[in-house]
């Protein structure tokens, strides 16, 4: 490995330029990464968890490189799926939406990465929302018609720059709600007047309502990191309308750009078909982490460069569950401690991946690198390399020492396994809530299933 193409310096795609930018904070010590969260309607699907992968796993490396960073995650509890989804369930909106968010947060604790530094509540924020809404309807940018309130998006010099869409072929996705009130087909909701059958609103100057989706953002993300933030993230999915909408309302109300670097992941997809709950082709989170376990999960997240879609299959994940393996069979042979030098290119390498727009695949493929040439070692090999590693990426549980599991919870996972043999899932759930409850988890090792300490 040529150490001489050894480059310092982070760079990230922007979304915005369509290129390859420097990273440069505006304060090494408080950078800003704010990220979109999910709709909380549903239990959320293992496609929900890539971007919380990638910021995630974003944030442990800019730490890495001596960064000091925030990462906020927000959780959308107002919006028209809730309402709808509570009215199917016979619940009120805020019960199915607080009962979602619990779920999610389980759900994403379980793969091992930590939790954002915040995880804003739109219901939390609505105050600041009604007085950013205040601020566009004082300077014009929007207007108020029959207790709705819309965005002029026409009056924003730059619209559309972001997706890098004609101004004239965008559709808001609003259907049919409000057309009759706007002024231009193009002007989004920022607040929607209450309609019989919604359980939840707020008062407002303009009339009692609720917010819409994008402006939940832009006043939630100023809330907490200010404007002009270093890095804004989300699936690809929501650079139109989302992103564009939080783009253009926080420059209208504030002057200054809402984030400094918009940095979108690709999406999971099944058969080149985008994976979400609107086309059917789902699998839950919880369901593929007790499949495989959240080293798995996380490591098959890693495979693909965080901007391309990555293919969801049982063979993808075959192929992580064997990669974790052999990195688990390599941390069992090494000793505690420091590493040789002659592997110092591999970890180097392996940074220089991260440090150019965040490659995990080629990061990934130094790891490898460096296991396969510790493994032909005739010296004794200590593991600080790889530690360090794979904590950037959450996956140093694969190589960490641990007491071997008591007798009553191996009589458990072998009552499991037999459970999940003769299909009795029910039983099999029961048994693996009971092993979680004693901080144990079966995950697939190399030779059969494992006990492994839970995350």
């Amino acid at each position: 490995m040529d150490t001489l193409s050894y480059v310092p310096d982070v760079t990230l795609y922007d979304t915005r330029t369509r290129s390859l930018q420097p990273f440069n904070p505006r304060d090494p010590q408080k950078v800003g990464i704010y990220a979109c969260g999910p709709t909380v309607y549903a239990r959320v699907h293992v496609g929900n968890a890539r971007p919380f992968i990638v910021f995630s796993q974003l944030k442990r490396f800019l730490e890495h490189e001596g960064y000091g960073v925030t990462f906020v995650g927000n959780i959308t509890d107002i919006n028209d799926k809730i309402y709808d989804a509570a009215r199917k369930a016979g619940k009120p909106s805020g019960e199915l939406a607080e009962e979602m968010a619990e779920h999610y947060k389980r759900d994403t604790g379980r793969l091992g990465l930590g939790r954002p530094d915040a995880e804003p509540l739109a219901t939390d924020y609505v105050g600041q929302i009604v007085a950013l809404i205040s601020t566009l309807l004082e300077n014009g940018s929007a207007y108020a018609c029959e207790g709705d309130v819309y965005f002029r998006v026409r009056g924003v010099d730059g619209y559309g720059e972001l997706s890098r869409r004609d101004l004239d072929q965008m559709d808001q996705g609003e259907g049919v709600e409000g057309a009759d009130l706007k002024e231009d087909p193009l002007d989004f909701a920022l607040w929607k007047a209450w309609k019989e059958g919604e359980d939840t609103s707020w008062d407002a100057p303009w009339g009692r309502g609720r917010p819409g989706w994008h402006i939940e953002c832009s006043a939630m993300a100023e809330a907490l990191l200010g404007v002009s933030f270093d890095i804004h993230g989300g699936g690809i999915d929501l650079v139109f309308p989302h992103h564009e909408n939080e783009a253009a309302q926080t420059l209208a109300a504030r002057g200054e750009p809402l984030a400094r670097i918009w940095m979108h992941n690709g999406m999971l997809e099944l058969d080149n078909e985008k994976m979400a709950k609107s086309v059917g082709n789902i699998r839950g989170l919880a369901e593929v982490l007790d499949d495989v376990g959240p080293e798995v999960l996380v490591l098959f997240m890693s495979t693909g460069h965080y901007r391309q879609p990555l293919t969801f299959s049982d063979d993808a994940l075959d192929a992580a569950r064997a990669a974790a393996a052999r990195i688990r069979e390599a941390g069992r042979r090494l000793l505690a401690g420091p590493s040789p030098e002659a592997l110092a290119p591999h970890r180097d390498a392996f940074f220089a991946a991260l440090r150019n727009d965040f490659n995990t695949a080629e990061a990934l493929a130094s790891l490898y690198g460096w296991i396969r040439e510790a493994n032909r070692s005739e010296e004794a090999v200590g593991n600080a390399h790889l530690v360090e590693m794979l904590d950037v990426l959450g996956l140093a549980g694969l190589i960490a020492a641990e007491e071997g599991a008591p007798p009553e919870a191996a009589e458990l996972a072998e009552a499991r396994e037999a459970a999940r043999a003769a299909r009795d899932w029910s039983e099999a759930d029961r048994l693996r809530d009971e092993l979680r409850a004693m901080g144990w988890e079966v995950r697939d090792g190399g030779t059969g299933p494992e006990l492994v300490r839970s995350s």
